[in-house]
């Protein structure tokens, strides 16, 4: 009876929602590999050593898929490094602030891959501490409940729609953990009743979600304040990936890979390598040859032509097919749909090199600092680059476990979202090598971030700083070449987001994504699914 009520369309959403769920089926791998030949047949190259791309390469090569990673850096991680500045005194982390890599996929995928146990993980003291103009509060680790008491303290009327909320994003990442668990067996007629959290949210915005228990504009600025981790505003950011991301953080906790997430990503780089991966390191991937529709291998820097039978682009969807691919070969209602979606933000990041410790003097290991303003406008202020009104965050690392930076001294970094169109104009002379106007402007928005850090969180940080170092969307357009500089692929907007997220099998036969572009998107977990669920795609057409 379920089968008649249910429309084609539903089934279709109901695919594509358990295919972003489930985890590898390795009765299904086996079966995949067996219906191969020899594994040499299948020559494979993974354009840029991104998670993603690591992820998906350590998978293939441990299947004996001879695979080679083309890297335009000279280190794998993509954004998942660090870096140095006075003579190693100081390493900055460049992107992570905590995930969830605790009794999830995230946790199995490195289990699968034989990199956990490789990782020293640290759990934070709290999930993140919220500072606005009213409250200043600290969300609780793996305690959903302490959370919703905090809550309903502060806006006691609102008890009940708290607790709603709070459990609605809990109940909906339990749902999807659990889908990944079975991975992706159930019976499609009833899945809207046995995944009933996932299916209500497929359409809806934060703010509907929101909306749905509390009223209280203040109240959803607060759940709303990690909105920054995933790029956009609640209005236009799908209440699925942000209830799903922020419930794991809530039931799971948060952690840091300790020393720093470059250490995830040598770790990924080491299991590539031993499982008979190469790396072909400051090289960089120009063109993707096609022939009679499918990928014939692709042609690198220096005119070098590298022959394959599959591409799996870690790079930017963009730049993948339309500046690596001829544009004949794309169908129109594709590129139509690739051109309808838009990069997410990018970051101003200012690290600070301290002269002195800060360890256990403030509290906090990641600040976020509401501009009072509300979400809607301090998304305005990033797309305009409005540096000194818009919400920012201070990340105090030392706060996390002794020893992280050297004694007498301690690392900050200060973070302020921002769209690419402020730094457009410095674009061509930035490429050409001309950037004392860009300099000026880097310093000026570096000087506005510290004195606000300053007035907000840290008290005389300006006479602490021995060392300071910025980086912009050209920065990260640099070393990523992630188009306008972005830091989570394309926008996790409803349109592109959940069940209607692009696909990582392209139309170009042997052409797969596997990046915060493609599917499920962005962030640390995000990547290391999309690696995942490609090498499944790419072993399950192999073997037709």
């Amino acid at each position: 009876m379920l089968d008649k009520i249910i429309s084609r369309r539903s089934f279709l959403a109901i695919s594509a929602m358990t295919t972003i769920s489930c985890a590898l089926d390795w009765k299904k791998i086996s079966a995949y590999a067996a219906k191969m030949g020899p594994k040499g047949d299948y020559p494979t190259v993974i354009i840029g050593a991104g998670l993603g791309g690591l992820c998906c390469g350590a998978y293939l090569a441990k299947q004996g898929i001879p695979v080679i990673v083309v890297e335009q850096h000279n280190i794998p991680g993509g954004y998942a490094t660090s870096f140095d500045r006075a003579g190693g005194k100081f390493t900055f982390e460049v992107s992570l602030h905590g995930t969830s890599v605790n009794n999830n996929a995230t946790a199995r995928i490195l289990k699968d891959l034989g990199v956990l146990d490789r990782l020293k993980l640290v759990e934070l003291p709290e999930v993140y501490r919220l500072k606005t103009q009213e409250l200043d509060i600290s969300v609780p680790q793996k305690d959903p409940d302490a959370y919703i008491r905090l809550l309903a303290k502060h806006f006691p009327d609102e008890k009940d729609g708290i607790r709603g909320f709070v459990q609605e994003m809990i109940g909906l990442a339990e749902e999807v953990d659990r889908l990944h668990k079975k991975k992706g067996k159930f019976f499609k007629p009833i899945f809207p009743i046995q995944y009933r959290k996932m299916w209500n949210v497929r359409n809806k915005t934060l703010a509907d979600l929101m909306n749905d228990y509390v009223q209280d504009s203040a109240l959803q600025d607060i759940f709303a304040s990690l909105w920054g981790y995933y790029g956009l505003p609640p209005s236009k950011l799908s209440g699925f990936y942000y209830a799903n991301a922020t419930g794991g953080y809530l039931k799971n906790g948060s952690y840091y890979v300790k020393e720093r997430s470059q250490d995830l990503s040598y770790a990924l780089a080491d299991v590539f390598e031993a499982s008979g991966g190469k790396f072909l390191y400051e090289t960089q991937v120009k063109r993707i040859l096609v022939k009679n529709g499918a990928v014939k291998g692709v042609v690198l820097s220096g005119e070098n032509v590298m022959p394959a039978r599959a591409v799996v682009s870690n790079a930017s969807a963009i730049t993948t097919f339309k500046e690596m691919l001829p544009l004949d070969v794309i169908p129109a209602d594709y590129l139509k749909k690739l051109e309808s979606y838009k990069p997410s933000l990018s970051t101003f990041i200012v690290w600070l090199g301290l002269n002195r410790e800060l360890r256990g003097k403030i509290d906090g290991c990641g600040i976020h600092v509401s501009s009072g303003r509300g979400p809607k406008a301090d998304y305005q202020s990033c797309l305009k680059g409005e540096i000194d009104k818009g919400s920012f965050s201070v990340s105090i690392y030392d706060n996390l476990f002794e020893g992280y930076s050297i004694p007498g001294t301690s690392t900050l970094m200060l973070l302020f979202l921002c769209g690419y169109e402020p730094w457009r104009r410095f674009e061509a002379d930035y490429r050409a090598g001309r950037k004392e106007a860009y300099y000026k402007e880097k310093a000026r928005w570096t000087e506005n971030l510290i004195r606000r850090a300053e007035e907000k969180v840290v008290p005389g940080l300006s006479s602490m700083i021995e060392i300071k170092e910025a980086a912009t969307p050209l920065t990260n357009w640099r070393y990523t070449r992630n188009t306008q500089g972005s830091i989570y692929g394309f926008e996790q907007s409803v349109d592109n987001a959940f069940m209607k997220r692009i696909d990582n099998r392209t139309p170009i036969k042997g052409l797969y994504l596997a990046s915060a572009w493609g599917n499920p998107g962005g962030g640390y977990t995000g990547v290391l699914r999309g690696g995942e669920m490609t090498f499944q795609k790419m072993m399950e057409d192999w073997s037709r």
